[in-house]
């Protein structure tokens, strides 16, 4: 049994899973009222409040440097056990500060000072950073010819958890926020603390890698197919605890499929036609342990580089790249969080707002998954992974001119736009940092890059879309209505959008020979196995 356990399949079964929990950050707009109001926090406190949370998820470097110290050995040995330190890094932060907030909340604790609120805020999103590094980083390790596929997986399921999350909400205490801050603290922490003794890092290969990777990306698809008609259904529709309690249990089965998935792949590798492959001149693939394991994914006369951060840093592609994604995490970012009230400004219902809120995170995770997985597609037919970049960022302009413009139902088809491109950077940024700066260090290079995402946010949405709105807003509550409330912030989004289209496709440029040289290097290893 404990052979079984000891594969890949099984560590991405797991991670699938761990993910599934992981983005309790993107839940903040289901406790925020009631954080308010135990708190007697005004609009501005709460707001920064949600900055910290922002910062929490998604600077991430301790994360990667805690990574890349507890899996050194991997790079000497086939399969590298101690991941589980970093999973209990971020269990151990994600019940203290959702533990923290709800025992203010109810009363158990005197209220806390304001900065000591931030604090409890920026811990318990920081604990996502941990999570997301040891799946992402031990995926890429085990795939490594597939980075792009495995990535868009693990941060697609990352996308959805906020309406997964959403899903526990509404089955088990909707309409008491209090209590789902502490189902916060503890769902989390037992999913990843029960599942990370499964999440290694393997040096094996198998042919059959991409198939059972394709069907793990079709259960993504179709929970997010099933999530988005839950959604849909919820809001036209008030369901009985009975219905919410259906809808979940659905949910639950099909989340457990990847189980299935990793049995099915276990399966075939009992046969012997589908063992692991080994490679002439090396011992046995099967031998967990082996000091030759990295062999697998080396080429001796052609070793791809592996740079630290500090490396990384001196290089222009880290600066074009962190440059690049300032100009789309952050332009994107900022629209997620505005995007309820540019739709009262344009008139749109409450329900519709909702909807939109709630169907971000599907556009979110297609992005996600979309871009990792297409991307790899045309990688292995010679195109660099920088391209999509490119692509996604010439396309975020339109997104955020059709947002800027104000025409009826511009929302609906500017926040899939904006969504889509928003959610692809999330998957190609780690592919295409593994491939530039190599693997051992990803953990903290791209984590490293994430950081572009909180602060465009905080320049897009502070100093640009708060700043003019400001300027504009007339009336009692300081509100504004009609398109002139954000068509300029917008327009500026767009033309910064277009700058970082320039820049990533001087990062392209820049890029082309060595993908080449990597695409060469990916089909030789693929022809072997």
């Amino acid at each position: 049994m404990e052979s079984l356990l000891n594969t890949k399949w099984v560590s991405t079964a797991a991670s699938i899973w761990i993910q599934c929990t992981s983005g309790a950050s993107y839940t903040f707009g289901i406790y925020s009222s009631v954080l308010k109001s135990s708190q007697s926090y005004d609009q501005s406190t709460l707001d920064t409040v949600s900055v910290f949370k922002d910062i929490g998820a998604n600077v991430g470097v301790l994360s990667g440097l805690l990574y890349s110290t507890v899996t050194t050995s991997s790079h000497r040995s086939g399969v590298n056990s101690r991941l589980w330190v970093v999973h209990v890094a971020g269990a151990i932060q994600c019940f203290v500060g959702y533990f923290l907030m709800w025992a203010s909340v109810v009363g158990l604790i005197s209220r806390p000072p304001v900065p000591l609120m931030y604090l409890f805020m920026l811990v318990a999103a920081h604990a996502q950073t941990f999570f997301n590094t040891a799946n992402v980083v031990s995926g890429v390790e085990n795939f490594r010819d597939f980075g792009g596929t495995i990535v868009g997986i693990m941060k697609g399921f990352l996308g959805l958890s906020g309406a997964i999350l959403i899903q526990v909400y509404n089955a088990l205490c909707q309409g008491d926020p209090t209590t789902f801050i502490l189902i916060l603290a503890i769902v989390p922490t037992l999913v990843s603390l029960t599942l990370m003794p499964c999440v290694k890092i393997y040096k094996t290969t198998t042919f059959d890698d991409k198939n059972h990777l394709n069907a793990f990306s079709a259960i993504a698809l179709i929970v997010a197919a099933y999530l988005m008609l839950a959604i849909i259904l919820e809001n036209i529709f008030s369901f009985p605890v009975w219905g919410r309690t259906i809808t979940f249990i659905i949910l639950l089965v099909l989340l457990a499929s990847p189980v299935g998935i990793a049995a099915k792949a276990l399966k075939e590798e009992k046969d012997p036609l589908e063992r692991y492959h080994q490679i002439p001149g090396e011992p046995d693939q099967t031998t967990v342990g082996s000091s030759s394991g990295v062999d697998l994914f080396r080429d001796d006369e052609d070793d791809e580089k592996d740079m630290n951060l500090f490396q990384a840093m001196v290089t222009v592609n880290f600066w074009l790249l962190f440059i690049a994604m300032i100009c789309g995490m952050g332009s994107g970012l900022a629209t997620i969080n505005n995007i309820s009230q540019i739709g009262e400004s344009l008139g749109y219902t409450t329900m519709e707002r909702s909807s939109l809120v709630a169907l971000w995170s599907i556009w979110n995770f297609l992005g996600r998954f979309g871009g990792g997985f297409i991307s790899d597609i045309f990688l292995h037919k010679g195109w660099a992974r920088p391209l999509f970049i490119v692509i996604t960022l010439a396309t975020l302009t339109f997104g955020h001119l059709i947002v800027a413009s104000g025409f009826p139902g511009n929302l609906y088809i500017g926040s899939i736009v904006v969504g889509i491109c928003y959610g692809s950077q999330w998957s190609l940024m780690p592919a295409i940092t593994s491939e530039i700066f190599g693997v051992r260090h990803m953990g903290t290079i791209f984590n490293a890059v994430a950081i572009a995402s909180p602060v465009g946010s905080y320049v897009f949405s502070v100093r640009i879309i708060g700043y003019l709105y400001d300027k504009v807003a007339e009336g009692e509550g300081n509100s504004c209505y009609g398109t002139k409330c954000f068509m300029l912030s917008f327009i500026i989004m767009a033309s910064v959008a277009f700058f970082g289209f320039l820049v990533a496709l001087a990062l392209f440029f820049r890029t082309r020979w060595f993908y080449r040289q990597l695409v060469v290097r990916r089909l030789r290893r693929l022809s072997i196995s």
